[in-house]
């Protein structure tokens, strides 16, 4: 998840599912496994009865997920043995959009974000976001196209508007941050 702080507030239909983390090993012997968690909200799938796994975004009904040692872990349904959870390593596990909870104003998912085409104020195309940095601070969208990459800050000083409806995010920038 980004915030942005554009005056926008349009808003393109939501993914069907949002990446909530990435299965990383087998943990025990009763099939959990060790996950990354890829949101600002593990309450999310902690709290889910059913994820989804995979590129194909298999239904699977979560059993379990708790925290030990500040590790997430997980038990999915069917998954009972070290081996089957083996066979799990990778996988991305989502949730519906509609179990996330939802988006304060200003707030987007990077899935929203990613692929929005980037125009300047004055009209200059800048390409379109290809990357989101997370620095800590605030987030960098990396923008690929005509003047190579440009890197904006996700702040309200920089985004003026973010258009979902259109797949466009206007930007006003400092003399300097664009390359020549």
């Amino acid at each position: 998840m980004t915030t942005a702080q554009g005056s926008g507030s349009d808003r393109r239909p939501e993914p069907p599912f949002l990446d909530v983390a990435r299965v990383l090993r087998p943990w025990g012997v009763r099939g959990d496994v060790k996950v990354e968690v890829l949101t600002s909200n593990p309450d999310d799938l902690i709290e889910a009865k059913q994820v989804y796994l995979g590129d194909d975004a298999q239904p699977v009904r979560l059993e379990r997920a708790r925290l030990h040692s500040g590790v997430l872990l997980i038990k999915l349904a069917g998954c009972d043995t070290p081996e089957a959870a083996e066979a799990l390593r990778g996988q991305i596990v989502r949730i519906a959009h509609k179990d996330a909870t939802p988006l304060r104003p200003n707030q987007y998912y990077h899935s929203q974000i990613l692929g929005l085409e980037v125009v300047t104020a004055d009209g200059e195309v800048l390409g379109k976001v290809v990357e989101i940095v997370e620095t800590g601070a605030n987030d960098v969208y990396a923008v690929s196209g005509p003047r190579g990459e440009v890197l904006i800050p996700a702040r309200h000083e920089f985004i003026t508007r973010i258009d979902l409806d259109a797949g466009r995010m206007i930007v006003s920038l400092l003399p300097g941050m664009l390359p020549e």
